[in-house]
């Protein structure tokens, strides 16, 4: 164990944050932090948009459920795949822009590597995180309160601030059921990893005070629908090509 493992170990999703502002030297050297992330042959094909206009958080926080934490967390930023700065240049040496789907996957991966590598940077100076995804329920207005030009694809939300909860760990898959060696394993250790795992995490939610379900069954809950169906659409009228 050392301070970064410890760090990482106790990484908590905080959804109450306290009005403690967060210093801009802060956000600097945690996005200086983000930048540092491995990136696919020095692309870097993402950028962060701080959001501080209060009416635009507002509409973000209601786009994305409502979730009151976005339009009150200290600070908030969108993290997007960002092909703008590729596509200029493309534009202005006379060349197409020819990425297809291996380009917006780079920018998806790249700007998701900068946004944890930020994220371990707050944690590390006391601050607590919440990612969202809600703001992909609707990336059309998100775009358009952003201004966001073709080449950029928001991915997700991310509220940033002084923790006021201490909510317990929420239980992780066992190891073993990630972690595999030369071959994936059989569908029989696969149930068996997760009958294992099923326990543990109706426990939790019985200490959370809510309806004791296995992983499995929420799962199955969320996984036999389809959900955000306006996102390919979205991704393609911002100039992603996922073919």
């Amino acid at each position: 164990m050392n301070d970064m493992i410890h760090t990482l170990l106790a990484h908590r999703s905080i959804r109450k944050f306290t009005d403690d502002p967060i210093p801009d030297d802060h956000i600097e050297v945690a996005t200086r932090a983000g930048q540092m992330a491995s990136t696919s042959s020095a692309v870097q094909a993402y950028c962060a948009i701080r959001v501080t206009n209060p009416d635009s958080r507002r509409v973000i926080a209601d786009l994305a459920g409502p979730q009151q934490k976005v339009a009150d967390a200290p600070a908030f930023f969108v993290i997007c795949g960002d092909a703008r700065r590729h596509r200029l240049l493309c534009e202005c040496a006379g060349q197409k822009y020819r990425q297809q789907l291996e380009g917006f996957l780079i920018s998806v991966i790249d700007a998701t590597l900068f946004a944890q590598n930020m994220v371990i940077a707050f944690e590390s100076l006391g601050y607590g995180i919440c990612y969202i995804g809600g703001i992909r329920n609707d990336l059309a207005r998100v775009a358009e309160v952003l201004r966001l030009p073709i080449g950029v694809y928001p991915i997700f939300g991310l509220c940033v601030g002084k923790p006021a909860e201490s909510p317990d760990e929420r239980p992780r898959l066992p190891t073993p059921g990630v972690l595999f060696e030369d071959t994936y394993p059989t569908d029989e250790e696969v149930f068996a990893q997760i009958d294992a795992y099923d326990a543990a995490y109706a426990a939790y939610l019985a200490k959370r005070g809510a309806s004791a379900t296995g992983w499995s069954r929420a799962m199955v809950k969320k996984m036999d629908h389809a959900s955000r169906l306006t996102l390919g659409p979205f991704y393609r009228e911002q100039g992603a090509d996922l073919d």
